[in-house]
């Protein structure tokens, strides 16, 4: 079982690892977007994450976004120098 286990978190780092660093990022920041959870559930339904996609999303409907997660967008913003 232990073996089962260990391969395939062999087989999921190595996954992450082969992935370009763009989608490592947009992945990234998807993820990081935990104060806008209610906000996607909301305004972004059937939006597949990943690939920046949720991020876009948010940024249509900036100006109806939580102040929490307003404050995540422009950090991300900030961050990524745009």
């Amino acid at each position: 079982m232990f073996i089962r286990q260990l391969t395939a978190a062999s087989f999921v780092a190595f996954a992450l690892i082969s992935l370009p660093g763009s989608t490592q990022t947009a992945m990234a920041q998807d993820a990081a977007l935990k104060y806008c959870k209610e906000d996607v559930a909301r305004l972004c339904q059937g939006v597949a994450p990943g690939g920046g996609r949720l991020i876009g999303c948010l940024k249509q409907h900036e100006n109806e976004v939580s102040i929490g997660c307003g404050k995540e967008l422009k950090a991300i913003k900030a961050k990524m120098g745009k």
